[in-house]
């Protein structure tokens, strides 16, 4: 199988799965005092150290999780509270940020959704009209999972906590692909996923800025300093802590990424008709291409991309099973029956110039085929 849905997914690393093996000698509650909760104690705290080096935090700045859809709504809702104050957020969000921001308009809360440009970027200026006086959290992805756009956060970092808002930011798909440093980007708070750098599913962390309280939304023993309770995992934040070591060592290997994306990219570009890069005229993640491929419905291409071992997908892995289009391709002011057609893309570390080379093979006959029963289809 040639795997291309790394933005849903990760292949494990090998020495993340090692580290997690070695883990099953750790039995001990790392709440205990005892030896064995000591040593799965440090265990966790030095994988700590390692979240926190990667993303330019102190160790006391990262709390652990089960993944970026818990570090989203700990943020949010976390924030959110009892305070008053408007929510602004983007049209490109990931489902668990857009759920998240849509229960507190639910409850009554003032919420605006600033779209990305048709370009894939989003316009700062945008943003920081919305957040105007009475703005509380501003909640935006630093890269959009779908289409691979970078939104401006070390712009907006400042000029939001400057206006008195706090300042969120998804990094799940940022995280081991373009450098990430809190400090520089001037957020508040900041969620990883480990599933998306090579770690384990079930496992990643949020970024809590010294000073910045969150109310817990999972009430237990006390754990992550009350903010999130229950018996840590301790064979998956060991995973998320090799993870996150390999993540900044190999982050160099991100140009050799972009290269073999802007080659699949142009590859099929020029060699199948009408196809078009979705949000492809600003700042991108290195691994991304989201390809619209006319008059055909993704959900059909994938499949039989899949019957020919290549791996793809047309949206996020979290809204798998919906018959809607995209709401990220949307905000791109994408036509609801063309958001149908598009096919995404996304590379990794171990993608090797080899499958490119049969992708770019195998696509254009694929979509030929499909194109070729589509219209003997409407005879």
């Amino acid at each position: 199988m040639i795997y291309l849905d790394n933005n849903a997914s990760t292949k494990m690393d090998p020495e993340v799965a090692a580290a997690m093996d070695g883990a099953a000698g750790l039995y001990g509650n790392p709440s205990s005092v005892h030896g064995e909760g000591r040593r799965a104690r440090r265990a966790i705290e030095e994988a700590r150290d390692e979240v926190a080096r990667l993303i330019g935090a102190a160790p006391e700045e990262v709390f652990f999780t089960s993944g970026g859809t818990e570090s989203n709504a700990l943020a949010i809702l976390g924030a959110a509270g009892s305070r008053p104050g408007r929510v602004v957020s983007s049209g490109a969000e990931h489902p668990s940020v857009r759920e998240a921001v849509d229960r507190l308009a639910r409850e009554g809360r003032e919420t605006i959704a600033v779209n990305p440009e048709p370009s894939g970027a989003l316009d700062s200026g945008r943003v920081l009209a919305a957040a105007g006086p009475g703005t509380l959290l501003v909640t935006l992805m630093a890269a959009n999972n779908e289409y691979g756009g970078l939104f401006p956060i070390p712009e907006l970092g400042p000029a939001v906590r400057a206006g008195g808002a706090l300042f969120h930011t998804d990094a799940a798909q940022a995280a081991g692909r373009i450098p990430i440093d809190v400090g520089a980007w001037d957020v508040d708070l900041l969620t990883l996923s480990a599933h998306k750098f090579h770690g384990p599913k079930g496992v990643g962390a949020l970024y809590v800025r010294r000073g910045v309280a969150l109310r817990a939304h999972t009430p237990g023993g006390g754990q992550e300093k009350k903010l999130r309770g229950g018996t840590e995992n301790t064979a998956g934040i060991l995973g998320l802590g090799v993870a996150a070591r390999l993540a900044r060592d190999r982050l160099h290997e991100s140009a050799g990424i972009s290269n073999r994306r802007d080659r699949l990219e142009k590859g099929i570009l020029a060699a199948v008709e009408g196809a078009r890069a979705v949000g492809a005229g600003g700042p991108r993640l290195p691994n991304t291409s989201a390809i619209l491929f006319d008059e055909l419905s993704g959900e059909a291409l994938l499949i039989r991309l899949d019957l020919e071992g290549v791996a793809v997908s047309v949206g996020s892995a979290c809204s798998s099973g919906t018959l809607a289009p995209s709401p990220a391709i949307l905000s791109l002011g994408v036509p609801p029956a063309e958001a149908k057609s598009v096919i995404r893309f996304s590379l990794s570390r171990l993608t090797t110039d080899e499958e490119i080379d049969r992708v770019l093979e195998i696509v254009p006959r694929v979509v030929a085929e499909a194109r070729k029963t589509a219209g003997a289809g409407k005879r």
